[in-house]
């Protein structure tokens, strides 16, 4: 079959591979049957994006057992931090009203490292796991085109058409260990430190809530403790710095923001998703960190921002998430984005407390030095002042001026009867 694109790779000219390894079943197929197929070399590749529970030793030691001539992990925390997680921050992001992008995230981090290691170690070629139904080839394989044109990519599942029990079969016959020792999981998962995903099995049926098995890293509310928990985030310029009165690096403040927040049930979210690609699917999603962060932020800017910066944002807001969704991270766009992102954060300083139980992140206390809330103004309790009550008669005449002519010129004929 001749390539319908210009960077997939042609399969007399692949020499050497780098191969986005995750250790699970799909990639670990993919080592051994790359090498079968295309007769090349295999450089393995693992990415720390912040996986819990992942023993990256083990899953380097596979790729080597199986015959990469070269294995590497890469602890990309930081980075995907700095540079990816907190943009989303500033931007409130989150695509359809419930997904907060952590997997739109992290792909073209993944595939940017993969371009500096392919280049690293001279493969002309980069292979991924992503299949033909959804986002993430999208996002991978837009950012290899624009980062590394010279670089070829070859997708083997979505060339090889292997369903799951094909895949185990290859695995016994080439002797290839089941992630976990378990052949048929129930669910594809997806996770890193800002949240994890869980989509097929059971979750594919629209009749059937949640089974409690989905749930690896959030307690389901209903099992959420009885007492309630306050937790406070500070913000500096829109940067999350300090949970709790305590001072934490991003990476730190979003483990232990995480660990709190699926404590009490905080994040679950049950989605239908457009993908990009048309369809329409059921995601099940615990971002108990995303939830108490967006929260607060999103809080917080609404304290410090002026009515018109809090009409006008939000359709930033989602027209930034659309297009990480959609795997556009270096469309530019994006960048005027950002540096919109970064001017309106400017005042997004403070802190914010919230509020866990059985599921929820409520704000209870906040405070800024750039609130532009005033109890002098607000307050009931007080006359006159700088507010002038008098004016507000005058006020509303002109502010209904118009809405009024229309409403009586529209109804003249009923008057007229």
């Amino acid at each position: 079959m001749s390539p319908t694109a210009s960077y997939e790779a042609d399969p007399a000219q692949v020499a050497r591979v780098c191969l986005l390894y995750s250790g699970g079943l799909d990639t670990s197929v993919m080592l051994k049957w790359i090498q079968e197929q295309y007769g090349a070399e295999i450089v393995a590749l693992t990415i720390n994006l912040g996986q819990p529970g992942e023993d990256f030793d083990i899953v380097r030691g596979k790729a080597v057992d199986l015959g990469a001539v070269d294995a590497r992990v890469v602890d990309a925390r930081e980075e995907f931090a700095h540079e990816y997680v907190l943009p989303a921050i500033k931007a409130n992001a989150l695509y359809g009203g419930g997904y907060p992008l952590f997997t739109a995230l992290g792909r073209p981090l993944l595939a940017k490292i993969a371009v500096d290691v392919a280049r690293e170690t001279g493969c002309d070629t980069i292979a991924h796991g992503c299949t033909g139904k959804g986002n993430d080839q999208v996002r991978i394989e837009a950012t290899i085109a624009a980062l590394g044109p010279e670089l070829k990519v070859i997708a083997p599942v979505r060339d090889w058409r292997m369903g799951r029990e094909e895949e185990v079969a290859y695995a016994r016959e080439h002797g290839i260990p089941i992630k976990g020792g378990i052949e048929t999981p129930p669910y594809s998962i997806d996770d890193n430190i800002w949240g994890r995903s869980s989509e097929g099995g059971a979750i594919e049926d629209l009749n059937e809530a949640p089974r409690r098995d989905v749930f690896n890293l959030i307690t389901p509310p209903e099992e959420a403790p009885d007492e309630p928990e306050e937790v406070e985030l500070e913000f500096e310029a829109g940067v999350p710095v300090g949970l709790n009165g305590e001072r934490l690096g991003l990476v730190e403040l979003i483990e232990r923001a995480g660990e709190i927040g699926a404590r009490h049930g905080v994040g679950v979210v049950d989605h239908i998703e457009d993908r990009i690609v048309g369809l329409k699917v059921r995601d099940l999603y615990e971002v108990p960190a995303a939830a108490i962060v967006l929260t607060a932020h999103r809080e917080l800017e609404k304290l410090v921002s002026t009515r018109h910066q809090n009409l006008f944002k939000p359709g930033l807001d989602a027209h930034w998430g659309f297009l990480v969704y959609a795997g556009l991270w270096h469309e530019p766009l994006l960048g005027d984005l950002n540096a919109y992102m970064d001017k309106a954060n400017e005042t997004v300083t403070g802190t914010i407390a919230l509020k866990l139980y059985k599921g929820r992140a409520d704000p209870i206390r906040r405070a800024s030095p750039y609130a532009l809330y005033d109890p002098q103004l607000a307050g009931f309790g007080e006359s006159g002042g700088l507010f002038s009550q008098s004016a507000s008669p005058g006020f509303i005449e002109l502010w209904s001026l118009q809405s009024r002519m229309a409403y009586a010129i529209r109804n003249r004929e009923q008057k007229e009867d």
